[in-house]
């Protein structure tokens, strides 16, 4: 007899759903977030087990790690993916976790990447760099907004960051806007030593692979861009198609379309918006040292408007980068920009 399981997760408990392969509910339970108590759970039907399906939630390493460290096989289901049947007026952690267990016994399970528990560390790491980078951000746009409101100057953000807090003293004739000023530099220059001290912990321990190292021939994409870029992707063969890449970095429209006519949207937030956002930030670096990215965005912009154009811009990098990666091939900008 063939059994598979659903287990419903969240932030502390999760419902445990096991069916055979007649569909018939052989156990069901809503149990704490306790390893010990998950595997309990299972043991009576480790043998017949074909799969432990988990949804992916924010909170699931510990339950996905812990079930495959003792053997288990894992299926990661991708909740945007799943659809029930429309007509079902009621639907709750029971029917959710019997439904995850019901689609891999049919083998119509939307699956989601597991991505590998000894590079997950680095990654995150990155992701942190990202949030402080977005902090610092946030100051040096604030500190710019005050200086050209009470100066009329238009500092650039480079500027802003070589100022020192001595330097406001004598450019700002309010005690209050010194004191603010000052504080805005403290905390730029203190966001950015965390961010280079996050580089500096991130460069002797990860490499880019040789699919990647291509990536470094594209225009805005250095070697700290790379990186996020090889480890958020994990492994590039998951996507068939340039266009399964391109939906996953968040670079193209999500609009319904029918006859011409916008009907809605579908769902903005599906894929990974830490690429979305590296794809933004190559785009961004590439008009200012790349001519033809320059024109291409100029261009753009001169029919919609800059957020436009930067993102258009970012979905041309975003496909080019998945050629040279499975092609392994030097970024050619005539093939990009023709």
């Amino acid at each position: 007899m063939k059994t598979y399981a659903g287990i419903d997760l969240h932030s502390s408990n999760n419902y445990i759903g096991i069916i055979n392969e007649q569909d018939q509910r052989l156990y069901g339970k809503r149990i704490p977030n306790e390893l010990d108590r998950v595997l309990m759970a299972l043991e009576p039907f480790r043998d017949t087990l074909q799969g432990v399906i988990v949804e992916s939630t924010y909170n699931l390493y510990w339950l996905v790690d812990g079930l495959q460290e003792n053997g288990y096989k894992l299926h990661l289901a991708n909740p945007a993916a799943i659809k029930q049947y429309k007509g079902l007026k009621h639907t709750d952690d029971k029917s959710d976790a019997f439904w995850l267990a019901h689609m891999r016994r049919l083998d119509i399970l939307p699956e989601g990447y597991i991505y590998p528990k000894e590079e997950r560390p680095v990654r995150d790491l990155l992701r942190r760099r990202l949030l402080f980078v977005r902090h610092r951000t946030s100051h040096i746009l604030s500190l710019q907004s005050m200086i050209t409101r009470n100066l009329g100057l238009n500092m650039s953000g480079s500027a802003i960051k070589k100022l020192k807090e001595e330097e406001v003293e004598g450019m700002l004739d309010s005690s209050n806007l010194v004191f603010m000023a000052r504080n805005n530099i403290a905390a730029i220059q203190f966001l950015g030593k965390i961010i280079k001290d996050i580089e500096k912990e991130v460069k002797p321990q990860v490499k880019l692979r040789k699919e990647f190292k291509m990536l470094l021939t594209i225009p805005g994409i250095g070697n700290i861009l790379g990186l996020n870029m090889m480890l958020e992707v994990g492994d590039l063969s998951r996507f068939e198609k340039v266009g399964n890449y391109s939906s996953y970095c968040r670079c193209v429209g999500s609009s319904r379309m029918s006859n011409g006519k916008k009907k809605g949207e579908n769902k903005k937030k599906n894929g990974n918006k830490y690429l979305s956002w590296a794809y933004v930030e190559a785009a961004n670096f590439a008009i200012r040292y790349c001519a033809k990215a320059q024109s291409f965005y100029q261009r753009k912009k001169a029919k919609a408007n800059g957020i436009v154009a930067i993102k258009a811009l970012s979905n041309k990098i975003c496909r080019a980068s998945y050629y040279v990666m499975r092609n392994r091939k030097p970024f050619d900008e005539k093939m990009l920009f023709c």
